[in-house]
């Protein structure tokens, strides 16, 4: 599916509207990169998106593989999703999370 930067970001948007628990975009990087297989991308993307607490997953070009919506009810839950779950998923090497403010 082929998404437009103003659909993606419309996307997220609806994605926070609700801010009575916490949400964060998460960067994630694979291993091996752009030379790895897009079957095996979107397998682990498949995986990722499966996760309790991970609303959107979207493959991405550009410094990150994938971007994951992720919504947890505290700042512990949050921290144990990205780094017990989404980081144990096999193929990915790094994340950053940008937890949303406002």
């Amino acid at each position: 599916m082929v998404f437009s930067r103003k659909r993606l970001i419309q996307s997220i948007l609806r994605s926070f509207e609700d801010l009575s628990v916490i949400r964060a975009i998460v960067l994630l990087t694979m291993l091996g990169g752009t030379g790895e297989s897009l079957s095996w991308s979107k397998e682990t993307k498949g995986r990722i998106k499966k996760i309790t607490g991970v609303k959107e997953v979207y493959g991405v070009l550009g410094r990150c593989d994938l971007v994951a919506l992720v919504e947890a009810e505290d700042a512990e839950k949050l921290t144990s999703l990205v780094a017990d779950e989404i980081r144990a998923v096999p193929g990915v090497q790094t994340s950053e999370t940008l937890t949303v403010v406002f």
